[in-house]
């Protein structure tokens, strides 16, 4: 099999501090921008790496979500516990130095961790976690 990972979804709540988040923190490029207001789907991604992609995109949008679920969504975002990516760099201290500039809320600074990755992790602007570690 030939399978690779294109595109993965976390929610955004603002889709303007999101896109501002990976843009011009991360240094993601902008690939889409579709809807309007707080209904916008944003495809962004590494450059350089046209293949690989992230969906920012409102959460519980789906028309099959209860009422229910929308809260219990609303609410584990709040929290931060509902939407986590991993991202990996060369060099974690400088990447980790570029985000703590920002009002990005620093989880951990760069740790090794007893099983053997060195990583940091941040919150964006919608809650999600994002971990970053370090790679060869």
């Amino acid at each position: 099999m030939d399978i690779t990972i294109h595109t993965t979804a976390l929610p955004h709540v603002d889709p303007d501090e999101s896109v501002a988040f990976y843009r011009d923190v991360l240094g993601f490029e902008v690939r889409s921008d579709v809807g309007t207001g707080t209904m916008r789907w944003v495809t962004v991604g590494p450059a350089g790496q046209p293949d690989t992609c992230i969906l920012l995109a409102p959460p519980a949008a789906d028309p099959g979500i209860t009422e229910d679920e929308r809260r219990m969504i609303s609410e584990m975002m709040a929290k931060g516990t509902y939407g986590w990516i991993l991202l990996a760099t060369k060099d974690l201290d400088a990447t980790f130095d570029r985000v703590q500039a920002t009002d990005a809320e620093v989880v951990q600074e760069p740790t090794l961790q007893p099983y053997g990755v060195r990583d940091c992790a941040f919150r964006d602007p919608a809650g999600n976690l994002v971990r970053i570690q370090q790679i060869d």
